[in-house]
């Protein structure tokens, strides 16, 4: 992690002073992200700036931008997942607090103590931008069409049971 940023910090002190931390982490800080990855190469920039809005609620806006390595389902291939993610989360202390947040801002609920660990907010947000499909978008299948031929050869044609019938209404007849 970058220089200057706690690991942990008391959220309602960081709301009294207006904290803001600027960081950078490994994506191999990650652990439970790395999880749904490809690989942990790679980088994540973030902000996380301690506030209160105009309704005077404690609040922390989060910005953090990362290029994530997922596996594409389509192709089976490693691609590079561009995610930017801004959010603005309410800290609640119960929550019977959630109701009071204004429109637009998520409820961060904080252990009774105060202390929140930094990284688990940024990578909380990250693993909520995934994908559930991972799929790159400028990824090709490379199809040739030979496995399908083949297999329609292989397959013998089968008599329709029901053409016996068929002879026996037009001898009715």
């Amino acid at each position: 992690m970058s220089a200057g940023v706690p690991s942990t910090v008391d959220v309602w002190r960081a709301i009294g002073a207006r904290r803001q931390f600027d960081g950078q982490a490994p994506l191999s800080a990650f652990k439970r992200l790395g999880e749904s990855l490809a690989d942990d190469e790679g980088r994540c920039s973030f902000s996380l700036q301690f506030d209160r809005d105009r309704f005077q609620t404690a609040v922390v806006r989060l910005d953090a931008e990362a290029a994530l390595p997922l596996i594409c389902q389509r192709t089976l291939k490693r691609f590079l997942l561009p995610v930017r993610v801004e959010q603005t989360l309410g800290l609640i202390r119960t929550e019977a607090e959630e109701a009071s947040l204004p429109p637009g801002v998520e409820p961060l609920l904080v252990p009774a103590d105060g202390e929140m660990a930094l990284l688990d907010l940024v990578e909380d947000e990250l693993i909520l931008a995934l994908p559930v499909v991972p799929v790159d978008p400028d990824g090709e299948v490379e199809w040739s069409g030979e496995d399908e031929v083949e297999e329609a050869e292989a397959e013998p044609q089968r008599e329709n049971p029901f053409a016996a019938l068929s002879a026996l209404k037009s001898n009715k007849s």
